[in-house]
């Protein structure tokens, strides 16, 4: 088992998070950014740089991946991607992404883009605070204590 971080956008805070959990559990977690990434010195800590554009981090991440693997992303598509693949998907603020539930949440996106295309302002999400910090952190841990590789 592998984590995958779609890392453009992921919060500083939950990359830390991630970081302390590769050493701790020997988990090699890899992230995948446009930009230059700054990770510690680690066995279990990887980037990837990719060519910027549009999906390009999530493409590799697809492509790379392997089921039971697991991603971080806020991306929708990506994390229905992962979990066509037999991979699991959770999001920075703690959730979850299921096949029982990226259905409804991928029409939800979709829906909101339309309403953003035709100039409704839908504003955005609420700021990433403490108590979205706490839900990933018990939410990873409860993960990679219950997939946690033999050896």
């Amino acid at each position: 088992m592998q984590i995958w971080v779609d890392a453009d956008a992921c919060p500083n805070v939950i990359k830390e998070i991630l970081f302390r959990a590769a050493k701790r559990a020997s988990i090699l977690t890899t992230l995948v950014s446009n930009l230059d990434l700054q990770i510690p010195a680690s066995p279990y800590i990887d980037a990837v740089q990719v060519r910027s554009g549009f999906d390009v981090a999530d493409g590799y991440i697809v492509q790379h991946l392997q089921a039971g693997d697991l991603v971080i992303t806020a991306d929708i598509p990506l994390a229905a991607a992962a979990i066509e693949k037999g991979a699991y998907a959770l999001n920075p603020r703690g959730e979850f992404y299921s096949a029982g539930n990226i259905r409804e949440r991928l029409s939800l996106r979709n829906f909101m883009d339309e309403l953003r295309s035709g100039g409704v302002d839908t504003g955005g999400p609420p700021a990433f605070n403490q108590r979205d910090r706490q839900a990933f952190a018990n939410q990873l841990d409860r993960f990679l204590v219950k997939h946690r590789p033999s050896g």
